[in-house]
């Protein structure tokens, strides 16, 4: 009997996520569609409950006027099978607010399940509230570079 070669589950988790992103902030959520489980289970900002990739590109399209992330790293947790992976995606967000005002340097966090090379559990934050208070003159901007622009 011949062995299959393979790539190793936490390269398969990670390349994964990063091209069901891509698709999803295009938006393509149809394609991104392909890499979800039935079932899956997503968390959005602010605890938002969505079953599928379509409602969050809907939520986006309601709070920007378009938005994009830059990827600063996707990181396999130690331990990840083809059975289960633990995959977090940091960086920023960058695009413009309904209003056209461009921003850029918004950070973010997703955490992905995976099981048998399927997103089953999504959970995303980011610091777009703070930056919105912040522009409703409802917080005191604090004192980073580029923030809350």
């Amino acid at each position: 009997m011949q062995q299959q070669a393979h790539t190793p589950p936490t390269q398969d988790a990670g390349a994964i996520v990063e091209e069901f992103l891509r698709l999803v902030m295009i938006p393509d959520p149809a394609a991104a569609s392909r890499f979800v489980a039935p079932g899956l289970a997503i968390r959005f900002t602010g605890g938002r409950p969505m079953r599928q990739p379509a409602e969050c590109s809907a939520f986006n399209a309601t709070r920007y006027a378009w938005v994009k992330k830059k990827f600063e790293s996707t990181d396999v947790v130690a331990g990840a099978t083809h059975e289960e992976a633990v995959v977090y995606n940091t960086g920023t967000l960058y695009g413009a607010w309904p209003d056209g005002t461009p921003f850029e340097g918004n950070r973010y966090v997703d955490r992905y399940v995976l099981r048998h090379g399927l997103i089953v559990q999504m959970d995303v934050w980011n610091d777009s509230a703070e930056w919105l208070l912040v522009r409703a003159g409802l917080a005191a901007p604090w004192p980073t570079e580029g923030a809350g622009a």
